[in-house]
């Protein structure tokens, strides 16, 4: 990985041989993203995905930025939400780009969060059987997670993320300047995936958060540089293992009980966001880690206070509403995608930035897990 770039902009590139990429972080790279993306792909034309909220903010300056580089565009507008990861919305996308007539070696922008960034890549890898894909991701959480590392897809009736590709994208615009128009939960909920780069392996950063968290919030160089460790922490990943075969499982941490959560309701956004579901996750995957004697009980009160500082829920009964008992929680975890061959896989861990893969978790302990930190 290394850093450095012009404009103030800090660059972290995600080794992947001859598919290697940079992500660029800074202040005004909108603006700038007809110049840099023409830099890599000249002569293109493109396709912009993004939803509703977004494009009312910032879709002209992305257009008008295309249009000086001299890329045409024509924008695909969706609706915005977690249910947009869909087949139908993914139908959307492919039929507009085709419609559009763009080739191969056109290119697909997501400008959005962490939907849009998904269900765009996913669209894009399967297009024309795989076109050049952009990443402009505008929230927090795409910033550091979803839009690094080629991971795409939908959501299914049967779980999240369960439909999809891996399709890498060509570069990566993480303007800093557009996480101020984000409302403040959205902020806090991508935060959860800050955080987490942290608890898997990284206790320093983890208590440099709890020290600078308020700043990474307000804004300028502290958040500048909470996003570039995260980016940089995910490419180390991404790098060594690219298809989620062996390491890149860690990035789970807090997701295998988090998909679970937004599973159980419904995916509805009022009730509970992705980030929050991965908050709650980390909290329960700490807790039963000291419950299984893997990790300390300080450990785990140490992650519930730094999420409880900053706002996020960090157990079952901060969600609104009703959960499904125990069993039906069980029977979501068991449908997740870190299953295999039926037995259940969760991140754990041994302590602060000490988390680890443990296969073959008893389902026995699980349900007892569950119904001991169930709200009903």
């Amino acid at each position: 990985m290394n850093d450095g770039g012009t404009n103030g902009t800090v660059k972290v590139s995600v080794g992947l041989g001859d598919r290697a990429y940079d992500i660029l972080i800074g202040s005004g790279l909108i603006a700038r993203a007809g110049a840099e993306i023409a830099a890599r792909l000249p002569g293109i034309r493109a396709a912009i995905v993004t939803d509703e909220n977004v494009a009312a903010v910032h879709l002209e300056a992305l257009t008008t930025s295309l249009e000086s580089a001299g890329i045409a565009s024509t924008a695909i507008t969706l609706p915005a939400g977690e249910k947009t990861k869909s087949f139908t919305h993914l139908q959307d996308v492919v039929d507009g780009v085709l419609a559009a007539r763009l080739e191969r070696g056109d290119a697909v922008l997501a400008l959005g969060g962490g939907v849009i960034g998904d269900l765009t890549g996913f669209a894009a890898g399967i297009v024309r059987r795989g076109m050049n894909f952009v990443q402009l991701p505008t929230s927090l959480l795409a910033q550091v997670d979803s839009s690094v590392g080629g991971k795409t897809g939908i959501n299914s009736a049967h779980g999240k993320n369960l439909i999809g590709v891996f399709h890498q994208p060509r570069v990566v615009l993480a303007d800093t300047d557009v996480l101020d128009t984000l409302p403040v939960r959205e902020f806090r909920a991508g935060y959860a995936e800050v955080a987490k780069y942290g608890l898997i392996d990284r206790p320093d950063f983890f208590a440099w958060l709890e020290k600078n968290w308020r700043d990474v919030f307000s804004g300028g160089p502290a958040r500048t540089e909470a996003i570039a460790q995260s980016c940089r922490a995910k490419a180390d990943v991404v790098a060594r293992d690219e298809f989620e075969t062996g390491d890149r499982a860690l990035l789970n941490l807090g997701h295998t009980f988090g998909h679970a959560l937004e599973a159980a309701t419904g995916y509805d956004g009022a009730r509970l966001v992705h980030g929050e579901g991965v908050a709650i996750g980390m909290a329960l995957a700490y807790r039963f880690s000291a419950r299984m004697n893997l990790a300390s009980p300080d450990d785990a009160a140490r992650v519930e206070t730094h999420l409880r500082d900053v706002g996020l829920p960090w157990r079952m009964a901060d969600i609104p509403g009703e959960l499904p008992d125990a069993e039906r929680l069980l029977g979501y975890i068991a449908q997740d995608k870190k299953v295999s061959r039926g037995a259940l896989t969760f991140i754990l861990t041994r302590g602060i930035g000490q988390s680890f893969i443990a296969k073959d978790v008893p389902a026995s302990e699980v349900l007892a897990f569950l119904r001991e930190n169930h709200p009903g």
